[in-house]
């Protein structure tokens, strides 16, 4: 199995790397060349770091450094496009849906992780990301593409064994080499490995000392300062959680809701302090049956306030999946 490159593309300037994908597969036309088999194996990659790819592969040591990146928006993609001029990028295109596509991944992941940082592997789900998909020309997955200087070719579509996967991406870093780009990428730090920025860590601190104005001032400086930080408005709603909860008193608060179940104020107490305590689902249940008591004119603010406990508790965790299908079901 190999991989053809056009030679004549490394005299093209590195900077032009976004254009040069953004022609998709016109890099493969042209004075296109196989590898010369004097260097085709020149560099071995280790074909027991991956299974066939009709095979899933064995788990990954949980403290193993990876080059596996994620991709998930238009400019991650153009990022690693441009991440080629220092050396390779091997795009593995996946579907979430298709068991080889994500068998082919992993395969791609452990044979990139044994290089050791001369390549990197970028991921893309195309069901979040098709444009990647329309750049390189391909119609389904799995799919591979290796980037070296800004030029694609592309290394495998469908499944493969481990060993001609192996076999080009050996190829690959023997390019690689030749157009002297020889890699160095620094593996994949774990979140929880990650330094705060400083303003988070501001919050945190604040939070740490009981100072709930402080960390409000900070995250509400870093929304300022970037409107687009997550971390920072899920942050501050915790805050704004646990400001609503400091003061509350649960034998009091429940007593109020069970005399007035339509009681609005003390639904929303009790649904805050049981969501502090970890009752997660009593909060989002309570709520839920308010929702559909109310009259419209309170349904928006029964509503948002269910929303703000979806982000405090995070819109991937199975209880709020399954709260918030049922308020969809009783909005309509």
């Amino acid at each position: 199995m190999s991989i053809i490159f056009d030679p004549a593309d490394r005299g093209a300037s590195q900077n032009a790397a976004q254009g040069h994908v953004a022609q998709g597969g016109a890099a493969q036309n042209g004075a296109a060349q196989e590898i010369p088999a004097s260097v085709r194996n020149a560099m071995e990659l280790n074909p027991n770091a991956a299974q066939s790819a009709g095979e899933q592969g064995g788990e990954q040591t949980p403290s193993a450094p990876t080059w596996r990146y994620e991709v998930n928006t238009p400019e991650e993609f153009q990022k690693f496009v441009q991440l080629s001029s220092q050396g390779a990028v091997i795009f593995a295109l996946y579907a979430p849906h298709s068991p080889s596509s994500l068998q082919m991944l992993e395969g791609v992941q452990k044979l990139v992780d044994s290089a050791a940082g001369t390549m990197i592997c970028a991921a893309v789900d195309v069901t979040k990301l098709p444009e990647a998909a329309q750049v390189f020309g391909v119609s389904g997955v799995p799919a591979g593409v290796a980037v070296l200087a800004g030029r694609p070719a592309p290394i495998y579509t469908g499944p493969v064994s481990a060993e001609d996967l192996g076999d080009v991406l050996s190829q690959v870093l023997q390019l690689a080499a030749q157009y002297q780009l020889p890699g160095g990428f620094d593996p994949v730090v774990p979140d929880d490995e990650k330094p705060l920025p400083p303003l988070h860590a501001e919050a945190v601190a604040a939070l740490d000392r009981g100072d709930l104005e402080g960390a409000r001032a900070a995250y509400r400086k870093a929304i300022t300062e970037n409107p687009g930080d997550k971390e920072a408005k899920l942050g501050l709603e915790q805050v704004e959680l646990l400001a609503r909860v400091k003061d509350l008193d649960m034998a009091t608060e429940r007593a109020a809701a069970a005399a007035d179940p339509m009681n609005i104020e003390a639904a929303f107490n009790v649904a805050d302090l049981d969501l502090v305590g970890g009752h997660v689902e009593d909060a989002y249940n309570r709520l839920l049956r308010l929702f559909s008591a109310v009259g419209p004119d309170d349904k928006a603010r029964v509503r948002e306030r269910l929303v703000q406990l979806f982000d405090v508790v995070g819109a991937s965790d199975p209880r709020t999946v399954k709260a918030r299908a049922a308020l969809t079901m009783a909005l309509f």
